[in-house]
């Protein structure tokens, strides 16, 4: 996937004047987070176990080589192999020789978003093999050329008419607008896929170290058919999803639906253990474990440690007013929202994904919906703070900060200069107490007014306050 994430201004400003896409993103305002709240509410416990899962996570990163070793140690008594990759070259290419020495020419995959982060489909792709994109957003998107644009709704920027045309040019069939008869058209094109696959590739939501087993959850059987009809499965994983015991997974389990759709679980919750057994009706012959750092080993007992908790469910982009008005495009690269704003700097470089952790309003509420409790706006903050350190704010931004600076440092000079604003704005605003276009900043106020200030600063409410014997 090309990193387009420098150009996050200019795709936000294209994705605000988008009519399908704002249409699309309706769904984000309002389903997923109406959909969480229920779920939550029929959950008493739910608090409770995102505090257990918080620290289940942070037990696993403080020993993540161990369980790493001891899911590959189970992994290999199961028949299989771990492959360990460094970068996302070294991912690649091992995926692309296990697929070469099965002699495959077409590869089914169900989704994973590891996949997009190594860029797998077209290096794959450039050595004569044809991935095939098994999950119904993802099939949608490979056939447009596009995207994923949400971590567990891949093609949730479009519409049912934009499916509808694109299954009309691919398909060669009547339009419709039934999605029951589209998903129809899906299944018996990919029927055929299956069929045919030599190697399946799916991701992980879960590494068991206990049973050297991976987990998947769906909500379409494409997962299972992807890993069970090829002779030869291939899972592709970061290193930070393994978790102790199936019983620790059932934990997260518990969480993950209800953070990310609402639903109390996945239709679809599919352990894979190795390789085919006597006896048995299906399964692969060979079975390879795909392990990718990329970066992470880096965050490990550093500030960002805190972000490998993650267990993708999309809840801090669900929530978040910043998404819900551009879509996950803009943010131009793999991980979109929250989540991806702390993220994309690591994997890509501050240097070119600087705009990203200021792409956010610190509302706080990727924060107070994470399953797991990770501090968003304190990691996206960190890498603010990395980005000025090395120079990478805009010129003007570093002024403004160094005069707000040096009227800090001087507090007398500051509140009388806060006194002067607060009452300049006030006489602005006239009558109608409100600000239309704020000097030096109508940008802010050319969607919406500026309430006039209240002719006092905080330090005068303050100390009136204190005055009449109120207490905070």
């Amino acid at each position: 996937m090309q990193i387009r994430s420098p150009e996050f201004k200019q795709n936000a400003r294209i994705a605000l004047t988008d009519v399908g896409l704002q249409k699309a993103l309706g769904n984000v305002k309002t389903g997923f987070p109406d959909k969480r709240a229920k779920a939550v509410a029929r959950m008493p416990e739910f608090d409770a176990l995102r505090d257990q899962a918080r620290d289940l996570k942070n037990h696993i990163l403080q020993h993540l080589d161990l369980y790493l070793e001891i899911f590959e140690a189970n992994v290999i008594k199961q028949g299989g192999q771990v492959h360990w990759c460094r970068t996302a070259e070294d991912a690649r290419q091992t995926i692309l020789r296990l697929c070469q020495e099965a002699g495959a020419k077409t590869v089914t995959k169900g989704k994973s978003m590891v996949s997009e982060e190594i860029n797998l489909n077209a290096h794959l792709e450039a050595h004569g093999i044809q991935p095939v994109e098994t999950d119904l957003g993802e099939y949608i998107l490979q056939l447009r050329g596009d995207h994923p644009s949400h971590i567990i709704a891949p093609a949730i920027h479009l519409n049912l008419e934009d499916v509808s045309e694109t299954f009309h040019q691919h398909h060669h069939k009547p339009k419709s607008m039934d999605a029951a008869v589209l998903m129809q058209e899906a299944r018996e094109t990919l029927r055929e896929k299956f069929v045919v696959a030599d190697v399946g590739i799916t991701g992980a939501n879960f590494l068991v170290a206990e049973t050297g087993s991976t987990l998947i959850v769906t909500n379409e059987g494409n997962g299972d058919l992807t890993q069970t009809l090829p002779k030869t499965h291939i899972v592709v994983s970061s290193i930070e999803k393994v978790v102790p015991t199936l019983e620790d997974m059932s934990l997260f389990l518990r969480l993950l639906a209800r953070s990310a759709t609402g639903q109390e679980f996945t239709v679809y919750n599919t352990l894979s253990s190795g390789t085919k057994r006597l006896g048995d009706q299906d399964g692969p012959e060979a079975f390879h474990v795909v392990l990718v750092d990329n970066g992470r080993s880096d965050m490990l007992g550093g500030e960002l440690q805190e972000m490998l908790r993650c267990i993708r469910c999309a809840a801090c982009m669900n929530h978040c007013p910043v998404y819900g008005a551009i879509g996950g495009h803009a943010y131009g690269w793999v991980y979109p929202g929250p989540m991806g704003s702390v993220l994309t700097p690591q994997m890509i470089g501050i240097e070119q994904a600087a705009l990203l952790p200021n792409a956010s309003t610190f509302c706080g509420k990727c924060e107070e919906v994470c399953p797991v409790r990770i501090p968003l706006p304190k990691l996206m903050r960190h890498w603010r703070k990395n980005e000025f350190e090395r120079h990478l704010t805009p010129q003007a931004a570093r002024w403004g900060l160094g005069i707000w600076a040096f009227f800090a440092k001087r507090p007398s000079l500051y509140r009388l200069l806060s006194r002067i604003s607060n009452l300049s704005l006030r006489s602005l605003a006239g009558k109608k107490q409100r600000i239309e276009k704020l000097p030096f900043g109508q940008a802010w106020t050319q969607m919406r007014d500026m309430p006039a200030p209240s002719g006092k600063t905080f330090m005068q409410q303050w100390q009136a306050r204190n005055k009449t014997g109120h207490n905070s």
